[in-house]
């Protein structure tokens, strides 16, 4: 059994029950759910998750008001009355105040992840905030919100970034993927820089993971689940999910196979510049992504963006 099944079940089966006898007018005011960190919220939870920070758990969010009064005391409850084991499986106890799961007040957890109890209100605000904390303030499940206060944050942020930092990004993203597997790859190659060739190849991974769920209008996870859930998304999720994959797993052994992994990068620069001439964010011909960059940063309305170095985003 998963995380998030797990959650849904216990919360049902055991805060429920306690939590109506002891704050009968509060549990029904609390959204219910499990959000934020782990790889139980991003529903990639197997058996490695489980030698560290996994069980049975459930995250509670009161507004301010309802916390102030009666937070601790809920969580109190929850950590004095809960079993050691729920269906063969462990209880993860959770301290008061950790802000991980458990009893929490909805500004406090946004805060967490955003550096405001809200969501973002200007281009700046949302390019200042990492990608993964927006993911890990919005995955999981929202079992039961009464109030609609958690889950209207929740859905602002779903609605994800305005397009003008969606074509900051992408332009970022294509120029990282130019600079390191385009140009600088072969190059240090070349030079039998060995640590230089596995960081230049790195940072192509990294960013045309980026790119994808760019493209997908999805925020990217923290980068060990970036790759593994990239096979399921539909604009270019698995067309890139097996190249990147051969990409890591084949050895630069010499100068013929550093050439075939050139081809590689260049193939999957060449299917997302077609991808971005497709959308209608470049014009620019060939498959050199800084080109497509510099096109992609044009269409941006924000002057500021506009504006800025075509690798930062």
């Amino acid at each position: 059994m998963q995380g998030l099944e797990l959650s849904r079940l216990y919360f049902g089966a055991f805060c429920y029950p306690l939590l109506k006898r002891r704050f009968p007018d509060y549990v029904e005011r609390a959204a219910v759910g499990l959000v934020g960190e782990g790889s139980e919220c991003l529903g990639l939870d197997d058996e490695i998750s489980r030698d560290h920070d996994w069980g049975a758990t459930v995250c509670l969010w009161l507004n301010s008001r309802d916390y102030a009064r009666i937070g601790r005391e809920m969580q109190d409850a929850l950590n004095l009355h809960a079993p050691r084991r729920f269906r063969g499986l462990p209880v993860l106890k959770t301290d008061w105040g950790e802000g991980r799961r458990g009893v929490m007040e909805i500004g406090a957890f946004y805060y967490k992840f955003l550096g405001r109890p809200g969501p973002p209100e200007s281009a700046q605000d949302w390019m200042s905030i990492p990608e993964a904390y927006l993911r890990s303030a919005t995955n999981g499940e929202v079992f039961a919100d009464p109030l609609g206060e958690f889950s209207a944050i929740r859905e602002k942020l779903l609605a994800y970034y305005p397009e003008d930092v969606r074509r900051k990004k992408i332009a970022a993203r294509c120029a990282a993927m130019a600079q390191a597997g385009q140009y600088n790859f072969s190059r240090c190659a070349k030079r039998r820089d060995t640590v230089a060739v596995k960081t230049a190849e790195s940072a192509f991974l990294e960013a045309a993971c980026g790119l994808v769920f760019l493209l997908n209008r999805q925020y990217a996870p923290f980068y060990k689940w970036r790759h593994r859930m990239l096979r399921d998304l539909p604009l270019l999720g698995s067309e890139m999910f097996y190249r990147l994959r051969i990409l890591a797993e084949t050895e630069n052994a010499d100068e013929r196979a550093v050439g075939v992994k050139a081809e590689m990068i260049d193939t999957m620069c060449g299917l997302v510049a077609d991808k971005l001439r497709e959308d209608g964010l470049s014009d620019a011909p060939g498959v050199f992504l800084l080109d497509h960059a510099r096109a992609v940063q044009t269409t941006i309305g924000d002057e500021t963006l506009r504006g800025m170095n075509v690798l930062v985003g």
